[in-house]
């Protein structure tokens, strides 16, 4: 089936979900419109250090680092200079632009690695069990932080203005303050930081929380940060790495100088697919989110999505959906460190392939997930242990320059401030990476992700990730650029996003704001958010699918998961159009 045909007999209950859709819509606001230049972030301060780099004269990656920086210190949830993550870069190629680097697309892998002690069975009990928040809390939870190196190596290989310019924004916001309204502070009191007697100290001061409004001055924070400026190496080699290495040896931690010293950048090249006349730039492994959010666009190149009810109806969440279970399948039993592990990317990413799995989805009734075989004679055989991570508090932003430069970066520190541990004296909390390694094979993480032996732990090794920074060209014009924070959501997110712009036709806050759904194989479950339509999802029961509702049984819970940062260039006037999600109130696109 190459088309898709709705059966007659879902007419009435199209009309009747079309309706539902339209009904149940947040109301969004327009996108932010800007000339030149667009930054779009989940901190309204961190948007605007990089939007005053831009009008320094700085390119997209000066004012990408500027926001990395900048949100270390406004939100250290996910904010970070204790984690890692993934930056890709897309250049310009408007008439005119200044050349950025080679003029290719780089993504600069910094994720965070496992310190050298680390091994396979280190989280487990003498009887072979999991042992209970070692791999989320406290000193054992952390890997190498890859943040700083990341930032260090972006500005000196495609900055303009250096990293001491770059990072001026950050250490004013530690050393003068910045306020923040209740829903900020509310992230601040974290039960987990009472754990750790530097965080309780630093975040929460001893007791006496922040409170809305109220100036925040950080000075150890400031004093790292300006540390870094003056050299980055000293995060790694010096002061800054002794201080890590002494408060880690003090309570039983694994990282220590040595790790640091040999951390390494990777600057690796990104997985580029097509979809319906784009060129999808994307995440490749260590991240899993770029090759199954390929996967999965292959897969619905199949349909004319554009006539498959619209977005959020019935008929584009069953085909979405679909495919999303089958690339979640192989991103299960296959994926790794592409430095430990070979992975057979570019069989994931055969359009042949898709079509064979495209035969697999029924047009109207649920997969089982555990009913599915894969296509034979395209695929290598899985592992053969049973295949059994990815998490939370990470933040995505986007960036676009004057020259058509674009940045789309996506760091963590996995759940919201990493592993509750601040460095004695620096002012900054560590990540608890170490989670998103299989801890046992066989065994679900924190969102019910089973993975398989290729991720499992080394020494050295980079934990399997879902974050996907994603940017869209057209006939080397840049169309869009994204990503969100949200575990294994995060690809979902990335997805339906793209789809409901280029295919749905959606503006950027629209897409942003649009109600999210999920699969990812398993568990056998279709989650939606709470705003996610009901006409909608009492159809999909009939058809096959378990709904889980976020936050349904909660009536103060939300419901909504990921953070959609968007940025568009507009087709026909060539502006820049900016989309935060509202999800959260203090974030901000802004633009000149």
């Amino acid at each position: 089936m190459n088309r898709f045909t709705r059966p007659a007999a879902s007419l009435s209950l199209l009309s009747l979900c079309a309706a539902s859709v339209a009904a149940q819509a947040v109301p969004t606001p327009a996108p932010v419109r800007a000339q030149h230049a667009m930054v779009v972030s989940i901190h309204h301060l961190a948007t605007d250090a990089g939007l005053s780099i831009l009008q320094q004269g700085g390119n997209a990656v000066d004012a990408a680092v500027a926001v990395a920086f900048a949100m270390a210190v406004v939100y250290p949830v996910a904010g970070n200079i204790g984690g890692g993550g993934f930056m890709l870069i897309k250049p310009g190629h408007s008439h005119g632009a200044k050349k950025l680097g080679d003029g290719k697309a780089h993504f600069i892998d910094y994720r965070e690695e496992a310190p050298a002690v680390a091994g396979r069975d280190m989280y487990l009990d003498k009887d072979g069990n999991i042992i209970k928040g070692m791999s989320t809390q406290g000193y054992a939870a952390s890997g190498v932080p890859g943040t700083v190196a990341g930032m260090a190596y972006a500005e000196q290989h495609f900055g303009k203005l250096g990293l001491k310019a770059a990072m001026q924004p950050a250490i004013k916001l530690a050393r003068d303050g910045f306020s923040g309204d209740a829903e900020e502070m509310a992230l601040w009191h974290s039960a987990l930081l009472k754990k750790n007697e530097e965080a309780y100290r630093v975040y929460q001061r001893n007791g006496d929380y922040f409170k809305p409004d109220e100036v925040i001055k950080q000075p150890e924070l400031a004093a790292t940060l300006e540390r870094i400026s003056n050299d980055p190496a000293d995060f790694y080699h010096g002061t800054i790495a002794d201080a890590i290495d002494a408060d880690m040896a003090a309570h039983g931690g694994t990282v220590r100088k040595a790790d640091l010293e040999a951390y390494k950048v990777h600057d690796r090249e990104p997985l580029i697919g097509k979809y319906h006349g784009y060129e999808i730039t994307t995440a490749p492994p260590p991240s899993s989110g770029g090759i199954v959010l390929l996967e999965t666009l292959n897969i619905l190149t199949g349909y004319d999505l554009a006539k498959a009810g619209g977005d959020r109806s019935v008929e584009q969440t069953h085909l979405i959906t679909e495919a999303f279970r089958r690339a979640f399948m192989d991103r299960s039993d296959y994926l790794g460190d592409p430095d430990f592990t070979k992975m057979p990317l570019k069989e994931m990413a055969n359009k042949k392939y898709a079509k064979a799995w495209r035969k697999t989805i029924d047009p109207v009734n649920a997969t089982v997930s555990k009913s599915l075989v894969r296509p034979a004679g395209f695929m290598p055989e899985p592992p053969k242990q049973a295949p059994p991570k990815d998490h939370t508090e990470t933040t995505h932003f986007s960036v676009v320059d004057a020259d058509g430069n674009a940045v789309s970066n996506t760091y963590t520190l996995n759940f919201y401030f990493g592993s509750g541990v601040v460095i004695k004296g620096l002012g900054f909390a560590m990540n608890d990476e170490m989670d998103d390694f299989t801890s046992k094979v066989g065994v679900p993480n924190g969102f019910g992700l089973i993975q398989g032996p290729n991720n499992s732990i080394a020494p050295h090794k980079r934990p399997l990730s879902a974050m996907s920074p994603t940017i869209v060209t057209k006939k080397h014009k840049l169309r869009l650029v994204l990503g969100s924070p949200g575990g294994p959501t995060i690809i979902s997110t990335v997805t339906n996003d793209l789809i409901s712009v280029l295919d749905n036709g959606l503006d950027v806050q629209q897409a942003a704001d649009a109600p999210r759904f999920h699969n990812q194989y398993l568990p056998d479950d279709l989650q939606v958010e709470k705003r996610f339509p009901v006409a909608v999802s009492d159809v999909l029961k009939t058809r096959g699918y378990t709904i889980k509702r976020s936050g349904e049984f909660d009536e103060h819970n939300p419901g909504v998961w990921g953070d959609s940062e968007l940025i568009a260039v507009d087709p026909k006037t060539g502006e820049l159009l900016g989309g935060h999600d509202t999800r959260k109130g203090f974030g901000k696109a802004a633009g000149y």
